[in-house]
């Protein structure tokens, strides 16, 4: 069974960050489910605010840098992709927008992505929907069913009886994203077992 890579795109600007730990949590729920179907899975973590400036020149001068090229390529490739963002008025951060106008429309047809948010109060939530979504299905992704939004007093909160608190939500995003992602690797090693007709005829003996 081969690895499957994660890779969540954190667009938090400071350091430590609300929306980096958002991802870490939400890549650690997805690869503890893994693992529990014994699969081997490798993680890595983008922060945009590392990349702010390959990203200004790109958009003037049309040419990516070696260090946003290779993480574009690392998005692209991967088995699935978090992706997280701080909102800003109301819709996801510059940076989180900027970076995913450069991944080519076609390039994440059919991979997995779990949509997160951060925000200051838990009426940005909407952002998910009314944002995130349209972007990753104009995308062509397979977006997990929960999405994840953290509020400044979600932290800490256990919930009520009326609301999941932010563990359980993070727990059963991690779960549905897990099982897409296997799901689709699955259907990768299928279609790499498959031998071409061209290939099967040519193997042929008829003596």
């Amino acid at each position: 069974m081969r690895t499957l890579k994660l890779v969540a795109v954190s667009a938090g600007l400071s350091s430590p960050s609300s929306t980096r730990l958002l991802a870490d949590r939400l890549l650690q729920a997805t690869r503890y489910k893994l693992a529990e179907q014994e699969y081997a899975v490798d993680v890595e973590v983008l922060e945009l605010r590392d990349l702010a400036v390959d990203i200004a020149h790109h958009f003037v001068t049309g040419f990516p840098s070696e260090k946003l090229q290779g993480a574009l390529d690392r998005v692209t490739g991967a088995d699935g992709v978090i992706a997280v963002t701080p909102v800003f008025t109301a819709s996801y951060s510059g940076l989180f927008k900027s970076f995913f106008d450069l991944v080519d429309p076609a390039a994440l047809t059919g991979t997995p992505v779990l949509i997160g948010a951060t925000g200051g109060t838990a009426r940005h939530s909407l952002v998910l929907d009314h944002a995130l979504r349209p972007l990753f299905s104009y995308l062509r992704a397979l977006i997990s069913p929960t999405a994840v939004y953290a509020a400044s007093e979600d932290w800490g909160s256990g919930g009520d009886e009326y609301t999941e608190g932010l563990p359980a939500r993070i727990t059963r995003a991690g779960e549905e994203f897990a099982a897409l992602v296997s799901a689709a690797g699955r259907k990768h090693e299928e279609e790499e077992e498959v031998v071409p007709f061209e290939k099967q005829w040519a193997d042929l003996r008829f003596d």
